[in-house]
C-alpha cells in the first residue's frame, strides 16, 4: 500500500507523524506485539493493531495504493449514516449480503426476523435499567439455557464454531424460530411486568426460556430428532 523500499523506516515515520502531528495520541497504547514470521523464515515481534485502528492508520498513508481503501471508508460510512435515518436500508443490506453469501430464502427471512427481536428486547433492557455487556450477556445466556438446555458459547461448540463466528448465522431455521420465540416472549414478559433492573429482567428471561423450550420439546417430540443440528 505504501510502495516504501524500507517499510520499517515508514512505520516508524507514520507513527511519529499519527501521534504528533495528527493528534491520534492513544496509538502507542493500542499497538501489540505479536510475533510474525519474517522474510528469512523467522519470528519477530511485530507490531499489531485491530482493525479499526488499521483503517484508522491507512486514511494517513498518501499512496494512490491507500486511495481504494479511503474511498471504501467514507462509503461505508455513508451507508451507516443513511441506516441510521432509516433502519429498512440496514435490513436490506443484511438480505443482501445473506443473499451473496448463498444462503436459502427462507433461512434469510428467519435470521431478518431474528435480527429485528433481538433489536426491540435490547431496546427494552435498556429502558428498564440492564446494563450493556455482562449483564445483556447474561440475560442472553438464561433465555438460550431455557429455549435450548444450552448456553450460548456450549451452543457454538456443540456446533464446532470458532470465537468470531457468530452463532445465529449457524442456526437452523428452526434454532432461528425458537430464539425469536424466546426474545420475544421476554420482551413482552418484561412490559408486562414492568420489570427494572438486572434482576427482575433475569426472571423474564428465563420464562422467555421457558416458553420456547417447551416448544422446543413438543417439536422435538413430533420429528423424533432434536432440533440443535
Amino acid at each position: 500500500v505504501t510502495d516504501s523500499t524500507k517499510p520499517g523506516r515508514y512505520w516508524s515515520d507514520l507513527k511519529r507523524q499519527l501521534s504528533e502531528k495528527e493528534g491520534f495520541s492513544e496509538l502507542y497504547d493500542n499497538i501489540v506485539q505479536l510475533k510474525m514470521m519474517s522474510s528469512d523464515g523467522k519470528y519477530y515481534e511485530t507490531d499489531a493493531v485491530n482493525t479499526e485502528n488499521l483503517f484508522r492508520i491507512v486514511q494517513s498513508i498518501p499512496s494512490k495504493k491507500a486511495e481504494p481503501f479511503k474511498k471504501w471508508l467514507a462509503k461505508v460510512g455513508y451507508e451507516r449514516i443513511q441506516e441510521i435515518q432509516n433502519p429498512e436500508i440496514a435490513i436490506k443490506r443484511a438480505m443482501l449480503t445473506y443473499k451473496a453469501k448463498g444462503y436459502p430464502d427462507e433461512w434469510i427471512n428467519a435470521r431478518i426476523q431474528t435480527i429485528v427481536s433481538r433489536k426491540e428486547l435490547t431496546r427494552e433492557w435498556a429502558k428498564r435499567g440492564v446494563k450493556e455487556g455482562l449483564e445483556y450477556a447474561l440475560l442472553t445466556d438464561a433465555i438460550s439455557v431455557g429455549t435450548f438446555g444450552l448456553k450460548t458459547q456450549d451452543h457454538k461448540d456443540y456446533k464446532s464454531l470458532k470465537k468470531y463466528h457468530c452463532l445465529r448465522d449457524h442456526m437452523t431455521p428452526l434454532e432461528l424460530a425458537l430464539t425469536m420465540l424466546g426474545e420475544t416472549t421476554t420482551a413482552e414478559i418484561a412490559r408486562t411486568t414492568n420489570a427494572q433492573g438486572f434482576v427482575q429482567n433475569e426472571r423474564a428471561a428465563k420464562s422467555g426460556g421457558e416458553v420456547a423450550g417447551s416448544a422446543r420439546r413438543d417439536i422435538e417430540r413430533r420429528l423424533g430428532r432434536r432440533v440443535i443440528s
